[in-house]
């Protein structure tokens, strides 16, 4: 059975325990507490969550910064942000951050594991949130419009990559396979797997070659 891999992000190691062990029964969810005191990108890196609970209430980085980062570098990665008590300024931000969901820290354990399913399966559960929020929702209806205003300027917005994805797409651009990677590295298949279409997504590129071609352009990459 392939699980769902979460990874638990506060600086309280309270709160991070409390929500492992509300998940501990979910046969299907694997979890990983992080401190985010730590290299958080480089622990998501390592450990590629599918989804990530990240609190918004961080003394140390701005949790909403830090979610627009994790989305924006690894975009397989689901972000659900978990507010003591999110408003509607707050919940406006969570979309601007590309965060699928945004949950009150005292939400229950079963809201928690059906926006984790829904989040794993590629559901936007903050868009009934919206809908039950006027005043996010003509936010969110003005930014649109400002946006369209300024015109769709969508095709020269490119994600960068990630160092290790950069080792990877070097490998590719030698003409390895996965598998090969995955030995030269001694990291699994399905993790490399996971990485290239992290960088196909973030290059907007339509292959492997693709993707090679694009980095090598813009300097990210250098084939001898």
């Amino acid at each position: 059975m392939t699980k769902t891999k979460v990874m638990i992000i506060d600086e309280q190691p309270f709160f991070r325990a409390g929500v492992s062990q509300a998940l501990s029964n979910q046969d299907d969810i694997e979890i990983v507490e992080c401190d985010p005191n730590n290299d958080t990108l480089a622990a998501v890196e390592a450990y590629l969550p599918d989804v990530t609970l990240l609190g918004s209430d961080l003394a140390t980085h701005s949790g909403l910064e830090l979610g627009r980062r994790i989305t924006r570098n690894f975009p397989n990665t689901r972000v659900v942000i978990l507010s003591p008590d999110p408003n509607d300024e707050e919940l406006f931000e969570v979309i601007r951050s590309a965060a699928v969901a945004c949950l009150g820290k005292n939400a229950s354990p079963k809201e928690l594991v059906d926006t984790i399913k829904k989040a794993t399966h590629g559901e936007y559960p903050i868009n009934e949130t919206v809908i039950s929020r006027p005043t996010v929702a003509k936010h969110v209806l003005q930014r649109f419009q400002d946006m369209s205003m300024l015109g769709d300027r969508s095709d020269i917005v490119v994600a960068p990559l990630t160092n290790r994805e950069k080792e990877i797409l070097t490998y590719v651009a030698d003409g390895n396979t996965n598998k090969q990677i995955a030995n030269i590295l001694q990291i699994s298949e399905q993790t490399i797997k996971n990485h290239v279409s992290a960088i196909l997504r973030k290059l907007n590129a339509n292959d492997r070659a693709h993707a090679v071609v694009l980095a090598i352009k813009r300097g990210w990459i250098s084939v001898d």
